[in-house]
């Protein structure tokens, strides 16, 4: 078939600069978006009396068609065709007639890209949503069943201070929560179209844009059309949401790969999502949360080279942006693999309570409340501190824990010591007593459940 720019350029291209210059290979994913833009498009002609009613009628009856071929898979999408738009106007012409070689007034290929992968980029930012909601919902449902579940909060990866595991899972919850917000901010931000921006001056053809735009979905049109076909913020802006979330991914998983291991035990992963070794039968290991961990790097790369790829490019549209598509595609593809097993594989996940109990009751992780008990009493904060240090230093010295000292061995170093002090150095009350708006007394946790829950619910598309 000949290209669309046959005319000025008379001499065949080389087979391999066709094969470099080709992108039909990969965005061939956008058919549907570029059959819906060319539907909407059509409707605008006829309306402005650029098309007749039974040109628009033709021109829909055959999209249709090829959509509904595509959709199963009975057209091929060869190197025959430079691009996906290429490939449905030659088809759409090819189907019926003079009637698909109108299609593309007003327009060109250039507006024809923005806008296909703007929907891409809408329909998958709606997908990704759904999917974070249900990991919310997974991550609420875990901290409500284990919101007096004490385990050690770290720093450092040191013992630090006791809270709860559930208070542990509604901290990645909140990441996720910003996430899905970040994701509707890009919504927000690219919510213009830019079809009627022709290849970056317009088009002398009196255009209804405000009707392509409403009709598509868009608030508005793009308001500028060298703008409309070279911008790719969006592109950059869904990938630098996409980094973080797999960032936040990535951290949970860090921690799921320690508290499965030997040495913590605080978790078992279920074998459906774990592996054996080739050669050591004892092991199972938690290859799903490395692989999520490896493949952040994956995402971090293709926000990385489209940033690179755009940091030069002169107006309006270059060759150099048909970089966007793929590392759109292995973005959106990569994230929502890593989120169709994270969710099952938390779900399915054991919590050893009596593990994190005991690793607890270990670490003086309860000697902040040991201070916070003789500034209670009166004492300054910082000598507390310090004296609570002391103490730490003999227990270590006779192989104890705070709440093993006798209250004479107590009193003996401050007489502000009672016999309330073992109470108020119980982890469960410890965490009890952590009560300030966002802490990790039980009842803050179930509190921190219900609003994730809510947030999944009203964020869900």
């Amino acid at each position: 078939m000949s290209t669309l720019w046959a005319g000025r350029i008379s001499k065949g291209t080389d087979p391999a600069a066709n094969d470099f210059n080709s992108s039909i290979s990969f965005d061939n994913r956008l058919y549907s978006q570029d059959i819906l833009g060319s539907l909407v498009h059509s409707c605008m002609l006829e309306n402005q009396g650029i098309l007749t009613k039974d040109e628009k009628a033709a021109i829909h009856h055959g999209l249709l068609e090829l959509l509904s071929d595509m959709n199963a898979g009975r057209i091929q999408f060869t190197d025959e065709y430079e691009d996906i738009h290429t490939c449905v106007e030659q088809l759409l012409t090819a189907k019926i007639g003079d009637a698909g070689k109108k299609l593309h007034t007003g327009r060109s290929r250039n507006d024809q890209v923005a806008l296909d992968t703007r929907l891409f980029v809408v329909e998958r930012i709606n997908e990704i949503k759904n999917r974070l909601c249900r990991l919310m919902d997974t991550l609420a449902d875990i901290a409500a069943a284990n919101a007096d579940t004490i385990v050690p909060g770290y720093t450092h990866l040191q013992r630090a201070q006791p809270v709860t595991f559930g208070h542990t899972m509604m901290a990645y919850a909140n990441m996720f929560s910003r996430d899905i917000k970040r994701l509707e901010n890009t919504l927000d931000v690219m919510d213009e179209c830019p079809l009627g921006a022709g290849a970056l001056a317009g088009t002398t053809f009196d255009l209804d844009r405000d009707f392509t735009a409403k009709r598509l979905g868009f608030s508005r049109p793009m308001s500028n059309s060298i703008d409309a076909v070279s911008d790719r913020d969006f592109c950059i802006e869904f990938l630098s949401d996409l980094s973080i979330l797999m960032m936040h991914m990535s951290r949970m998983c860090e921690e799921m790969i320690l508290w499965s291991s030997w040495e913590f035990k605080f978790i078992d992963l279920d074998d459906a999502f774990s592996t054996g070794s080739s050669i050591m039968p004892q092991k199972k290991n938690p290859d799903m949360c490395e692989l999520i961990r490896g493949k952040t790097g994956r995402v971090y790369g293709d926000l990385m080279g489209l940033l690179t790829v755009m940091k030069g490019l002169p107006l309006a549209y270059n060759k150099d942006m048909q970089e966007d598509k793929e590392a759109i595609f292995d973005a959106c593809d990569t994230v929502e693999q890593c989120l169709k097993v994270l969710v099952p594989m938390l779900k399915t996940m054991k919590v050893n309570k009596t593990n994190m109990k005991q690793a607890g009751l270990k670490g003086f992780i309860n000697a902040t409340d040991c201070a916070d008990y003789l500034a209670k009493k009166g004492m300054p904060f910082r000598d507390a501190y310090k004296l609570t240090g002391q103490l730490v230093a003999s227990c270590l010295e006779q192989g104890k824990a705070l709440e093993e000292l006798t209250l004479e061995e107590l009193q003996a170093l401050c007489p502000l010591f009672e016999d309330d002090f073992y109470p108020a150095i119980d982890l469960l009350n410890c965490v009890n007593q952590r009560k300030v708006y966002g802490g990790p007394s039980p009842q803050s946790v179930l509190d921190q459940a219900a609003k994730a829950k809510a947030f999944a619910k009203a964020h869900k598309s």
